[in-house]
């Protein structure tokens, strides 16, 4: 059973955790300072001086509270101020067990980084009022479509074995260059790793496949065409890798094949990759559950022609 952290959410927050490693610091204060030298220190004293700094106990950390290894302290992050999104996401279905969300391109799926507020864990939790919503699996940033979140957690994990045990049939769209040597539908089977050569990207490799990703041809314009994507394994960037290698990078991919600078989202040219439907038996009431996205992917002669109305 998960132990609820000693501080509540704040606006959709939860608290931050960090756990104290071997150290030389004489207070937990000048640990925080260090470990966090983004955060000034006047932010620590103030945060310690509102009582916002705990450990799991839920026991204040003053500002001369001596450091004492493997001690699990808790606090609020108080990031810069975020834009409000301005594309919502869709609350596409709800009941006691599960949340399923339809989320718009860029719009992170949990807190990371500089996105904490305007990420849909976070939102759902503010609309919704539901301090326990935990995503099921993930979906890239960049990538628009549904998630799927559990509410109790006592049921929490017999969620999250149907997409352990693959019992999920998950379906995505992407709009990539036409392959006339392709066939209409074929299955790419490789091995995925990380990439040596950068954090943020995955390799096909040689050795035993560990991904497998079923593709078909769904409509074709010109050079380009939409293909249903079908996983039956879940390796981060699976889809977009598979593609690339064949020689169909995704349409506004900046990881695959060529990586582009961070911080360079271009939101007149989103990834073109789509979470079109989610379908499983729910492990808690056995019903058969089957969701589909109404969001649609722009071709890009569509896109160019929407900005210009």
């Amino acid at each position: 059973m998960t132990t609820p952290a000693p501080l509540p959410t704040r606006d959709g927050v939860g608290a931050s955790c960090v756990v104290l490693p071997d150290g030389p610091w004489p207070t937990i204060a000048a640990f925080l300072v260090e470990r966090f030298a983004r955060v000034a220190p006047q932010a620590w004293t103030e945060r310690i001086a509102a009582g916002r700094v705990v450990d799991a106990a839920g026991e204040p950390v003053t500002a001369d509270r001596p450091y004492q290894r493997a001690l699990k302290v808790y606090y609020y992050r108080d990031p810069p101020a975020e834009a409000e999104w301005p594309q919502p996401e869709t609350l596409v279905y709800r009941d006691a067990h599960i949340v399923v969300a339809d989320k718009p391109h860029f719009m992170p799926v949990t807190p990371s980084g500089r996105h904490l507020h305007q990420t849909l864990l976070v939102r759902l939790k503010r609309s919704l009022g539901i301090d326990t919503l935990a995503p099921v699996h993930r979906i890239d940033r960049e990538t628009a479509g549904l998630v799927l979140f559990t509410i109790d957690p006592a049921t929490r994990g017999r969620y999250q074995r149907l997409f352990a045990e693959r019992d999920v049939d998950k379906r995505y769209e992407c709009i990539a260059p036409w392959r006339a040597d392709a066939p209409a539908s074929f299955v790419r089977r490789s091995r995925l790793v990380d990439d040596p050569a950068h954090f943020m990207r995955m390799a096909e490799v040689e050795g035993e496949p560990n991904a497998e990703t079923i593709v078909r041809v769904i409509e074709r314009r010109d050079a380009l065409a939409r293909y249903e994507l079908a996983p039956r394994t879940g390796k981060r960037h699976q889809l977009r890798v598979h593609c690339a290698a064949l020689g169909m990078p995704i349409l506004g991919d900046r990881i695959y094949p060529a990586l582009h600078p961070a911080d360079t989202d271009d939101t007149a040219d989103p990834l073109r990759l789509l979470a079109t439907s989610l379908a499983f038996t729910d492990p808690v009431t056995g019903a058969a559950r089957r969701f589909e996205s109404a969001r649609r992917l722009e071709w890009p002669d569509d896109a160019s022609a929407s900005r210009h109305q």
